[in-house]
């Protein structure tokens, strides 16, 4: 049996053997995972063992974050070969539903998802995935940042469904990873600036490091003052709330401009309240995102052009051995981390902001 590493309850991880289905189906193909990135979501979980209404009742694998190698391919499997270097978008559909059938896939109610109970996740060695969903990476694309592309496919979904127009202004709430790379999708959409705010500072420095991101720190007042100079009181085109804290939904109409829009990123954990007048008598329209669909192939390709660079948010790695421990130092929410990466046995190599 595989080792991985598995939630056996909150607060409680094992590095240990765990029976996994990888039975090679003949639409899928067999990976040696490179490289996991640790998400928010993994943290809560470990912390919590619940978002919403998944509660973890079993144990489960973590990890959803993930770049590897093609070690077999299925019998119908005419897409990839062994060899290929791969990022896998860990969402599993059934392409057939009502919901895939008009674009949707990732609202179809039976898909499973890596590392959302109860389905298992890819901090292991090995795992055996849809061909369909697996994504050739270009030579000039490292493991490291392959792993990245899943959460900058949120940040792309979130960036077009706000239909941001050439020279648009946005600001984003929340200087994490998804907020960090929502600003550099943003930008990479043709947003001409982008205002960043979150009350940590070293991470507002970090944002401070890309073309065109601007921090709004908190220091020269709140955000929305800060806007209004920036803008000449009229207000930022678009405003993307990657936070997930409920304070950053209470004057989000101050921050945008008559008829702009306000796109829900981050998932709080508990119900917000939205001043719904407040959005109406400025008709700003309100997006929410969950996940993605149909865009996985961009964010690779916007890697690959070098217009998005996420090598400065990888901040630190560890080897699959010490996975607890990287789980451990998550947990801590240190400043100056933003992304924290598992090398898993067998890697080609390590690349690391």
């Amino acid at each position: 049996m595989p080792k991985a590493l598995v939630l056996e309850r909150a607060r409680e991880l094992s590095l240990r053997e765990i029976d996994l289905p990888l039975d090679l189906t003949p639409d899928a193909v067999r990976i040696s995972i490179e490289t996991v990135g640790i998400c928010g979501s993994d943290v809560h979980y470990y912390q919590h063992g619940r978002i919403g209404p998944f509660d973890v009742e079993a144990p489960m694998v973590l990890g959803h974050e993930a770049a590897g190698i093609v070690t077999e391919v299925g019998q119908d499997v005419t897409t990839l070969a062994v060899g290929d270097r791969v990022c896998i978008e860990p969402g599993v559909p059934d392409f057939t539903s009502r919901a895939s059938r008009i674009g949707l896939y990732n609202l179809d109610p039976s898909l499973t998802f890596w590392a959302t109970p109860p389905d298992h996740g890819c901090l292991t060695p090995e795992v055996v995935h849809p061909a369909s969903l697996c994504y050739k990476l270009p030579s000039n694309v490292t493991a490291a940042q392959g792993a990245m592309v899943e959460p900058l496919a949120v940040c792309i979904q979130a960036a077009t469904k706000a239909r941001i127009a050439p020279g648009d202004i946005a600001v984003v709430m929340g200087a994490g990873p998804i907020g960090l790379l929502q600003a550099l999708a943003a930008r990479a959409s043709g947003a001409s600036d982008v205002f960043i705010f979150d009350p940590v500072e070293a991470k507002l420095d970090v944002a401070a490091q890309f073309p065109g991101v601007h921090p709004l720190r908190p220091q020269d007042g709140t955000p929305a003052e800060q806007i209004d100079t920036a803008t000449e009181g009229w207000g930022a085109d678009v405003l993307f709330e990657c936070s997930g804290a409920a304070a950053a939904f209470r004057d989000v109409a101050l921050l945008l401009r008559p008829g702009g829009t306000l796109v829900a990123v981050g998932m709080p954990i508990d119900p917000v309240d939205v001043d719904i007048v407040a959005l109406q008598v400025r008709e700003i329209t309100l997006v929410t995102v969950f996940r993605y669909a149909n865009v996985y192939d961009r964010a690779v390709n916007l890697l690959a052009s070098g217009q998005i660079d996420v090598d400065p948010l990888i901040t630190g790695n560890f080897d699959f051995a010490d996975s607890v421990a990287a789980f451990e130092r998550a947990a801590e929410g240190r400043a100056q981390d933003i992304k924290l990466q598992i090398i898993m046995p067998g890697a080609s190599g390590v690349s690391k902001g």
